[in-house]
């Protein structure tokens, strides 16, 4: 059975890889580029998440901190299960075709691929931290998975299990540190200093009532 994945798995890659052979030389680059900016969303993500929990609850505002921390737990445990499948990259092993991708030296291995496995873990921490952004989230976290495909690094169930490795551990990491962190940002928010970075201005703290309105009837939105 798990040869029959792998033989499926190697000949998709071997039909992306001629077909990413005859593309212009720009749109290669592009591919070889995007295959890491597209991390770099998941840092826009996590800022946001933190952003708007401000105004949501302590809770929220501890899941969104702690999602950074939680993806590299996930990157480190994806590192940990590759030291035990000594599985070559596609570039390694079909030596007869050029990749966009520089093909890293034998030793760096292919299973799981740790770029999905950050991914997935950056997704699923972003989404249990503030759930508006799952769509964008989980798009780009696919994007990213395919694009380590599509550069000739990884074969697919590379991706496949580096995206639901990454999202599992950050998802139940995440779940795990909930409380602790919710009572890190309440201790925070009694700082009058810090409060900014976890309260928004006119939120209200969790289980308490809502300020009241100044008397020149301005109020502060709360979303």
């Amino acid at each position: 059975m798990v040869s029959e994945i792998f033989a499926v798995s190697a000949a998709w890659s071997r039909a992306v890889i001629e077909f990413t052979a005859g593309l212009d030389p720009w749109v290669q680059q592009a591919a070889y580029l995007g295959t890491d900016l597209f991390l770099g969303v998941f840092a826009v993500l996590f800022l946001a998440a933190w952003w708007r929990a401000r105004s949501h609850s302590s809770r929220a505002v501890g899941l969104a901190l702690f999602a950074p921390v939680a993806t590299v737990v996930a990157y480190a445990v994806s590192r940990t299960v590759k030291s035990f499948f000594e599985q070559l990259r596609p570039c390694q092993a079909m030596t007869d075709l050029t990749t966009i991708a520089t093909c890293d030296p034998i030793g760096d291995w292919s299973f799981p691929s740790n770029h999905a496995a950050i991914a997935g873990a950056a997704a699923a921490a972003v989404v249990v931290a503030w759930r508006r952004f799952a769509v964008v989230a989980v798009v780009f976290a696919v994007l990213e998975a395919f694009s380590r495909v599509f550069v000739g690094a990884h074969y697919p169930h590379d991706v496949t299990v580096g995206l639901l490795v990454g999202a599992a551990v950050a998802t139940l990491a995440s779940l795990a540190m909930a409380r602790p962190m919710t009572a890190v940002v309440d201790r925070i928010a009694a700082t009058e200093r810090l409060r900014p970075l976890v309260r928004a201005e006119g939120a209200a703290a969790d289980g308490a009532e809502p300020p009241a309105e100044p008397a020149s009837g301005n109020t502060y939105a709360r979303s």
